[in-house]
C-alpha cells in the first residue's frame, strides 16, 4: 500500500511538472520549391512544401555550402515577375522570431554567375548579397531577430540588377520575448540582424540542433574558427559540464562554452577583426567560461575588452564574475561604428594570457514603419481590376523599404501617426486595361492620379470624388463612357483635370465648369456626348437621372404595348383571312346544295297540291 501511494505520488509530481513546463516554440521551416513536406538529416526537422509566394519558379538548386540545409529545390525569381518578390505568411502567432533566409544557384547551365539582391523582413532591410557571398559559409543566409505583431510575417527579395534572386530555404523560429535584450534602445521597433556569430577553438561548425540546445535558442549557426592567427592564440577545449549556459532568455547551448581560444606569450592580446557596414550601431555579446586545466581560482586571470581602441569593459575575471571554473559568462555593450571595420581586443593584466569561447555581433537596425493597411489593400484591388503588368511586382509594402518602393506609387510619411502614405500614382501609358475600382477613394491621401495613355473602360466612380487632397487627376485617352459623377465638383482642391479622349457623356458638372473661371486647367474634348461648358456643345433641357430613367421606362412600356397591340392585330387578320380562304373554297358545293334544296322543296309542294285535289274529290269509283 505504501509503494501505491509513493508511486501516485511520484506520478502526479512527473503530470505537474510536465504540465507546467514551457510549450514548444512556434517553428516554421519552408523548402522553396518543394512540392511535399520532408525531413532532412541529421536532425531530421520537418520542411513545409513551397507555400504563400508571390510568383517565382521552382527549380533544382545548387547548394553553395555545406552549412546549407540538404534540400534539392528553390524558387527563383526573374525579374519579368517584377523588381519586388515576396512570400507573405500568415497564421505566425504573435512573438519574438530569428527569421533566416538561404539563398542558392540554379542548377541549370545558363545560371552560372551568383545573382546579387536585397533581403527585407517586414519592410525593413536586412540584408544585401555582395559579391563572392557563394565562397563565404557565413554569407550563405541572412538572419535576424524581428518581433511580429500582426499575425503575419513578409518576407521580401528585391532584384537589383544583378541576377535573379534565388532562394532555397525560410525559417522562422520563435525564441524568448526578452532574448538578447542590450538596453533601452532594444523592443519591438528594433531589429537585430546577424553580422557575426563565432565559436572559438574548434573547426567544428555547428548548429544549435546539432548541440542538443533549447529550442528556444532559435537554432543559431556557430560558425567556427580554430584561431584568430597564426601563433596568435592556441585552442582550448574540455567535456566538464558547464553551469549557467542554457539559461534564459537567450538559451546559449553548452557545448559553446567546451571550447575556447587562450592568447600566448608571444601574443599577450587576444585581437579579432571583421568587416562591418559604416555608420551603424553594433550589438556586441561575448562569451567566456574558464575552461583551462592551469586556471585554478579567482584573480589568476584578468584583461580589458577594447573595441577599436576604446576599452568598454575593465578587470574581467571570468571565475570571479561567474562564480565558479566551468561556469558560462556573458557580455554585452553596444557602439556606434563610423568605419568600415570591428576590431576586438583582450589585453592581459594578470595572468599574460586572456580567454574567449564565442562572440556574437548584430548590426541594430530600425524597423521600418509600415504604409497604411487600408491604403495596401486599395493598391492592391487597384493591381486587380487594371490587369497591372508582372513585370511591375507590386508585392509587399509599397513604400518600404525606402530603396525599393513599388513603381509608379509615391509616398509620403506622416510622423504623427508614424505610417506612410500613398500621395502620387502615376502609370500613364502603361497598357493598363480593365476598369476602376471604388477602393480607389480609399487613397485618402492622394494628391495626384495619373493613369491616361491606357485601355480602362467602364464609368469614373463617384467615390473618387471625396478623395479631397486630389489636385491632378489625368484620365484622358482610355476608354471611360458615362457621365462625369457630380461628386467630383466637391474636389475643391483639384487645379487639373484631363478627361478629354474619353466616350463620356451628358452635362459636365457645374462646381467644374464654374472652377474654369478661377485659373484651373480642365480638358473636356474629344468626348462627342458632353456638353454644357464652353467650348462644348450647349446641353438640351436638363434632367436629372431619375427623370431619365422615368421617361426611358415609359418609352420602353408604350413600345411593349405596341407590340403587343401589332401581334394581337396581326393573329386576328390572319384568322379573317383564313376564314375567307375556306369559305371561297367550298362555294360551288354550297351552291349545287342550295339549289338541290330549292328543287326538292317545290316537289314536295306539287305533289302537295295534287293530293289535296284527290281528297277533295273523293274516291275514284271503277266502273
Amino acid at each position: 500500500m505504501l509503494r501505491l501511494t509513493l508511486l501516485w505520488l511520484v506520478l502526479l509530481f512527473l503530470s505537474l511538472s510536465s504540465s507546467s513546463a514551457r510549450p514548444a516554440p512556434f517553428a516554421m521551416r519552408i523548402s522553396c520549391g518543394a512540392r511535399q513536406n520532408l525531413q532532412t538529416p541529421p536532425t531530421y526537422v520537418r520542411w513545409y512544401k513551397d507555400f504563400a509566394y508571390t510568383g517565382g519558379i521552382p527549380a533544382n538548386a545548387t547548394r553553395p555550402s555545406f552549412v546549407t540545409p540538404p534540400l534539392k529545390t528553390l524558387r527563383y525569381f526573374p525579374l519579368s515577375d517584377g523588381p519586388e518578390n515576396c512570400y507573405s505568411i500568415n497564421r505566425v502567432p504573435k512573438g519574438h522570431y530569428s527569421v533566416r533566409i538561404f539563398f542558392g544557384l540554379v542548377a541549370l547551365p545558363e545560371f552560372d554567375n551568383e545573382p546579387l539582391f536585397d533581403v527585407s523582413v517586414e519592410g525593413t532591410l536586412i540584408h544585401s548579397l555582395k559579391s563572392g557571398w557563394t565562397s563565404h559559409d557565413d554569407q550563405v543566409f541572412a538572419e535576424a531577430l524581428v518581433f511580429l505583431l500582426d499575425g503575419t510575417v513578409s518576407i521580401c527579395f528585391h532584384s537589383t540588377g544583378h541576377g535573379d534572386p534565388a532562394i532555397i530555404s525560410i525559417e522562422i523560429l520563435q525564441v524568448d520575448e526578452k532574448a538578447y535584450y542590450f538596453g533601452p534602445e532594444w523592443g519591438k521597433g528594433v531589429i537585430l540582424k546577424t553580422t557575426s556569430r563565432l565559436t572559438c577553438g574548434t573547426s567544428k561548425p555547428k548548429f544549435d540542433e546539432d548541440y542538443s540546445g533549447d529550442h528556444w535558442g532559435g537554432d543559431r549557426f556557430w560558425h567556427p574558427i580554430r584561431t584568430f592567427g597564426q601563433n596568435a592564440d592556441e585552442p582550448r577545449s574540455t567535456e566538464s559540464s558547464i553551469k549557467q549556459a542554457s539559461d534564459a532568455p537567450n538559451f546559449y547551448p553548452e557545448a559553446l562554452y567546451q571550447s575556447a581560444v587562450v592568447s600566448t606569450d608571444s601574443q599577450p592580446d587576444l585581437a579579432y577583426t571583421m568587416d562591418v557596414d559604416p555608420n551603424k550601431n553594433y550589438s556586441i555579446w561575448l562569451h567566456f567560461a574558464e575552461i583551462d586545466a592551469s586556471i585554478t581560482d579567482a584573480g589568476q586571470r584578468v584583461f580589458d575588452v577594447l573595441i577599436n581602441g576604446d576599452t568598454v569593459f575593465v578587470n574581467i575575471d571570468v571565475v570571479d564574475m561567474s562564480g565558479d571554473r566551468y561556469t558560462a559568462l556573458v557580455l554585452n555593450t553596444t557602439v556606434a561604428l563610423s568605419g568600415r571595420t570591428l576590431t576586438i581586443t583582450l589585453r592581459p593584466k594578470k595572468g599574460n594570457h586572456a580567454i574567449l569561447n564565442g562572440i556574437e555581433v548584430f548590426q541594430v537596425i530600425a524597423a521600418e514603419s509600415k504604409t497604411s493597411a487600408e491604403e495596401v489593400r486599395a493598391l492592391q484591388a487597384l493591381k486587380k481590376t487594371l490587369g497591372l503588368p508582372n513585370r511591375f511586382g507590386w508585392n509587399g509594402d509599397p513604400c518600404v523599404p525606402k530603396e525599393h518602393p513599388w513603381s509608379g506609387a509615391d509616398c509620403h510619411f506622416e510622423k504623427s501617426g508614424s505610417k506612410w502614405f500613398i500621395d502620387g500614382l502615376d502609370l500613364d501609358y502603361q497598357a493598363l486595361r480593365g476598369f476602376l475600382p471604388n477602393d480607389i477613394s480609399k487613397l485618402h491621401h492622394l494628391q495626384s492620379l495619373n493613369l491616361s495613355g491606357n485601355t480602362i473602360h467602364g464609368a469614373i466612380p463617384s467615390s473618387l470624388g471625396t478623395v479631397t487632397s486630389l489636385e491632378v487627376l489625368d484620365l484622358s485617352y482610355n476608354f471611360l463612357n458615362g457621365s462625369i459623377p457630380e461628386s467630383l465638383g466637391q474636389l475643391t482642391a483639384l487645379r487639373r483635370l484631363n478627361l478629354n479622349g474619353n466616350s463620356l457623356s451628358g452635362r459636365v458638372p457645374a462646381a467644374l465648369g464654374g472652377r474654369l473661371l478661377n485659373g484651373a486647367s480642365f480638358n473636356f474634348t474629344d468626348n462627342a456626348g458632353l456638353c454644357g461648358i464652353p467650348g462644348l456643345p450647349t446641353c438640351g433641357p436638363h434632367l436629372s437621372a431619375g427623370a431619365k430613367f422615368g421617361i426611358g421606362f415609359g418609352l420602353s412600356l408604350l413600345f411593349l404595348l405596341l407590340v403587343i397591340c401589332s401581334v394581337c392585330w396581326w393573329k386576328r387578320r390572319q384568322n379573317i383571312l383564313r376564314a375567307q380562304q375556306i369559305a371561297a373554297r367550298g362555294a360551288p358545293y354550297a351552291k349545287a346544295r342550295t339549289q338541290l334544296s330549292h328543287d326538292i322543296q317545290m316537289s314536295r309542294h306539287h305533289n302537295h297540291g295534287h293530293a289535296r285535289t284527290a281528297a277533295e274529290n273523293g274516291p275514284s269509283l271503277l266502273s
